[in-house]
């Protein structure tokens, strides 16, 4: 059996988690990583995606995060969400309307420097839907 550590799920209105699990998978900045109990410390900004909590047991949770940040130390993992709601409840609807927004922004973007952020935004939302589809 793996080993369990602390993780809490923060969102700006309340604590969403607190409990022992044994795997946490989060889309970072920089790509997917995994974290799991003894993992070096870490910190580093999430990207809108999906979280995939392993909890003792054998179960497992899937959370929809519209980024943030994640701390990971000697105490567990603390991710602190713009937003977070479990996977199955998630409003496709309103994620959709996002990407269309979106969209709009990388059009209506002046300079190479905005379009770049707006694209790089339309681009996370769209991995995003992705992971909730599959």
């Amino acid at each position: 059996m793996a080993d369990s550590f602390q993780f809490e799920l923060v969102s700006p209105e309340k604590l969403l988690m607190s409990e022992a699990v044994t795997a946490v998978s989060i889309p970072g900045s920089e790509g997917f990583f995994t974290v799991m109990a003894k993992h070096a410390p870490v910190m580093t900004t999430v990207k809108p995606g999906i979280v995939l909590v392993s909890k003792e047991g054998g179960s497992e949770e899937r959370i929809f995060v519209r980024g943030g940040f994640a701390d990971v130390n000697e105490n567990g993992l603390t991710l602190l969400a713009e937003h977070a709601e479990p996977a199955d409840k998630v409003d496709l609807q309103a994620l959709d309307q996002s990407i269309k927004d979106a969209e709009e922004d990388v059009a209506d973007a002046e300079g190479p420097e905005a379009k770049a952020k707006a694209q790089h935004q339309l681009d996370q939302l769209r991995e995003a839907r992705e992971g909730l589809a599959g």
